[in-house]
């Protein structure tokens, strides 16, 4: 099984375009294995549009993979957002990497939009099908509540021939969702126990949904620091985090030195998961800072410690 390490913004921490772009360039060009940003609409934090940035980072790299973890499908028009992802898969060459969810009830785009959260599920699984169908048929006829499609195509197709579905959340309907519809599992603000129960619980439904996902095809998601617990910006970090997800953050935060990612991923690897997106703790010359040791620092020994399998002649 592979272990790939990705990095993730939930919000832009930069003080403009400049910035960020060296960051994506350091990425690159320092074996990072993906790009992922989080996707909110609305917002009162400088938050980048995910679809948006996928596009940019297409034309910026050439290397890289990249993400959205994860796009609220409730929120998006699927026809569109089918014809976005491969729009974007085929000018990147077969880098993109779709990944959808629900979205948080607690999120301010539901009141601020006028949707009803209970409409969410239902909506989100109306349109995985049909982004699934739009990939892959040459005319789709779709009738459900929320979507009516007749004879609806588009061209040019994904450039990967099965582009990957990964679906985010830890809900039993979530689980139900990834065993139905999805290629993996990416993991968002859950923490590590969490995660792993809710992989060991995506194994179990899938003979159920007659469907198999590969074993390293599921990912996780936690903060990272080199330093102490003690910082303030730390401390700032875990309360919103606790805020925001009503979770434990001292089981979610990595802080202290490159062994102590390093232990963590080992932890979340025993547990069957074997992709990562670490978010560097900090703004502006700080992310930069944390990015670069996690490059120098972790990635060699990652590839190391869990040695990508050859590839077959």
């Amino acid at each position: 099984m592979s272990v790939a390490v990705g990095v993730g913004l939930l919000d832009f921490p930069f003080a403009g375009a400049g910035d960020y772009w060296r960051w994506v360039d350091m990425c690159e060009a320092g074996g990072v294995d993906s790009i992922w940003q989080t996707d909110r609409l609305v917002s009162r934090t400088p938050i980048l549009e995910c679809m948006a940035t996928m596009a940019a980072l297409a034309g910026r790299t050439r290397r890289l993979r990249f993400g959205m973890n994860v796009v609220s499908l409730a929120l998006r028009d699927p026809v569109l957002l089918a014809k976005q992802c491969a729009t974007i898969d085929v000018l990147s060459e077969g880098r993109l990497l779709p990944a959808f969810g629900i979205g948080s009830p607690q999120g301010p785009e539901w009141a601020a939009l006028d949707i009803d959260t209970k409409t969410r599920g239902r909506r989100t699984d109306e349109s995985l099908e049909i982004i699934a169908r739009l990939w892959r048929e040459e005319s789709v006829d779709f009738a459900g509540k929320y979507y009516r499609l007749n004879g609806a195509s588009i061209l040019p197709k994904p450039v990967q021939p099965d582009l990957p579905m990964w679906i985010g959340g830890s809900s039993d309907a979530a689980v139900k969702r990834t065993a139905k519809y999805g290629t993996g599992w990416q993991g968002g603000g859950e923490t590590m126990e969490d995660a792993i129960r809710v992989v060991a619980e995506i194994k179990k439904a899938l003979p159920g949904a007659g469907r198999t996902i590969d074993e390293d095809h599921y990912g996780a998601s936690f903060p990272f620091y080199f330093g102490s617990p003690s910082d303030a910006v730390v401390g700032k970090a875990m309360e919103a985090y606790a805020k925001r997800t009503g979770r434990d953050p001292s089981r979610q935060f990595a802080v202290g030195d490159a062994g102590t990612i390093l232990d963590r991923v080992g932890e979340y690897v025993t547990g069957g998961i074997h992709k990562f997106i670490l978010r560097p703790v900090g703004t502006g010359e700080a992310v930069i800072a944390q990015t670069r040791m996690l490059i120098e620092k972790v990635l060699p020994h990652v590839g190391t410690r869990w040695p990508k399998p050859a590839k077959a002649a």
